[in-house]
């Protein structure tokens, strides 16, 4: 076989496995099995059956997974947004930031006292496992979406965890040892990854917006490479200058949420499509690194299951728990966020790095950390329709949407209004009347419905979940989104 023949049978296999990764999902809907965990399982089975496809340099997987880590977190900033996160920022940055280190201390303490594991190593696992992973969680779910501040506390969480765990694995690594030393630097070095991330996030996301806004490109399918482009420069720029480049990315990908762009919808859709892939990619090649016959070693499974068991039934209950009392969520809500925080490609990505740093029974230390998320899937991740249909969590039906209907402009149309009616609003059941009594001298041309166009007039009532363009004046915006956003009340008691 001649070189030219390998490589394209090494693109055919490699664009075969990304198809049936893609196809999985459509698995997922029937059989609630997370697709992420049967492209890890797969991956892991073909790497045993042909060992050949197996991936031993871990830098090169380090490589792979940083850079569709990246482009994950980018597009989850970008689909939260700044205004659902400003709804619900205390309580992400609390059980983002805390919660992950008391879980990281929890499960420290479990592993040493029920196993014997040195306290160090026995930290380094349990920060391994400490970050969640939300889209394995909608990846179960399929077409449903989970209503109000749940979903976003679970993406923000997800977003904020990620790069507090890997920052904290690295100072833990740099440390080499625990000592009152040691955790000084630990703190100092974590403190500072932390404080640059976040600087160049934001910083670098207005740079972005402006820049996105005020440089025009000759040709339309630029736009969305730019900002990939841009978002992996911050992320280079945050890690060069000894800050989180993930953490970097995320925020960088909040602050673009909300703001309107030219081409913002495709921009929106190639992340999503890019994220999307990365997910597949991150599996896929991590499961390549997973030997089945470690995991099948009692020093690897059971103390695998015992943490990925107590995390799910007693740690991240309690503690996360503890971090969210201030926001009072409804009792049905913190049920589903504290049940719903599985893990996913981030902890595996930070065994990897254990095995880089070459230390001590790393082998052993990834088994336990792959034990623990193929735990947190499979078990946690098949009941989450369950819990959903137990506490009756309010959900909706996302169907693809394969048309569209609308109109390209050269200049930004500064009198069109897009906001979406939330539930107890001003505007909830407002007639089309009604709302212009309230804000002024507005027309509201468009409402859509369950993705359904809606006729228009004077005596049309609007209602929770409706998309409504208005034509109105620039400077009733504000009184506009006061309108239909949801009225301020005391929190629940």
């Amino acid at each position: 076989m001649s070189e030219t023949e390998r490589y394209a049978l090494a693109i055919l296999l490699a664009s075969g496995a990304a198809l049936a990764a893609v196809l999985l999902n459509r698995v997922t809907e029937r059989i609630r099995v997370p697709a992420p965990l049967l492209m890890l399982v797969g991956a892991a089975a073909v790497a045993k059956l042909v060992p050949a496809l197996g991936i031993s340099d871990v830098v090169t997987v380090e490589h792979v997974v940083t850079i569709a880590l990246a482009l994950i977190l980018f597009d989850g900033g970008m689909h939260i947004g700044w205004r659902r996160f400003r709804a619900a920022a205390a309580p992400i940055a609390f059980v983002g930031v805390v919660g992950t280190f008391l879980t990281a201390g929890a499960g420290t303490v479990l592993l040493h006292a029920w196993f014997g594991l040195d306290w160090y190593l026995a930290a380094l696992v349990a920060t391994a496992v400490a970050p969640t992973d939300p889209a394995v969680v909608f990846s179960v779910l399929g077409r449903r979406e989970i209503r109000g501040r749940s979903g976003t506390i679970l993406e923000g969480e997800s977003g904020a965890n990620d790069p507090v765990g890997i920052a904290l694995m690295a100072s833990l690594l740099a440390a080499g040892g625990l000592s009152w030393v040691a955790a000084g630097q630990v703190v100092g070095q974590f403190a500072l990854q932390m404080a640059i991330g976040l600087a160049v996030g934001a910083i670098g996301g207005k740079a972005l917006v402006w820049f996105v806004r005020r440089v025009a490109l000759p040709n339309e399918a630029l736009y969305p490479l730019r900002t990939v482009f841009c978002a992996l420069a911050l992320y280079g720029l945050a890690t060069i200058a000894h800050g989180s480049g993930f953490l970097a990315v995320f925020v960088a990908g909040i602050v673009i949420g909300n703001p309107s762009a030219p081409f913002k919808r495709e921009i929106e859709r190639f992340h999503s499509a890019l994220a999307s892939l990365g997910e597949i990619v991150a599996f896929l090649v991590l499961g390549l690194t997973v030997d089945l016959t470690v995991l099948a070693r009692s020093d690897v499974w059971v103390p695998g299951l015992a943490l990925g068991v107590a995390l799910a039934v007693f740690i991240r209950p309690l503690f996360a728990g503890l971090c969210l009392l201030p926001a009072r969520l409804r009792p049905t809500e913190l049920a589903f966020v504290l049940f719903a925080g599985l893990k996913g490609a981030v902890p595996i990505l930070l065994g990897e790095l254990l095995r880089a740093a070459d230390v001590p029974q790393a082998q052993r230390l990834y088994g336990i950390v792959v034990v623990v998320v193929v735990f947190s899937v499979l078990v946690q991740g098949g009941l989450v329709p369950t819990a959903v249909r137990v506490l009756r969590l309010p959900t909706r039906l996302v169907q693809p949407e394969p048309w569209a209907l609308g109109v390209r402009l050269r200049e930004e149309p500064d009198a069109v209004h897009h906001l979406h009616l939330a539930a107890g609003s001003a505007a909830d059941g407002a007639t089309v009347a009604e709302v212009v009594d309230l804000v002024g001298d507005v027309w509201v041309s468009i409402v859509v419905r369950d993705r359904v166009l809606v006729l228009v007039g004077h005596d049309t009532r609007l209602e929770a979940g409706d998309e409504v363009v208005i034509l109105a004046d620039p400077g009733l915006h504000d009184r506009l989104a006061k309108t239909f956003q949801p009225r301020i009340s005391p929190p629940l008691s």
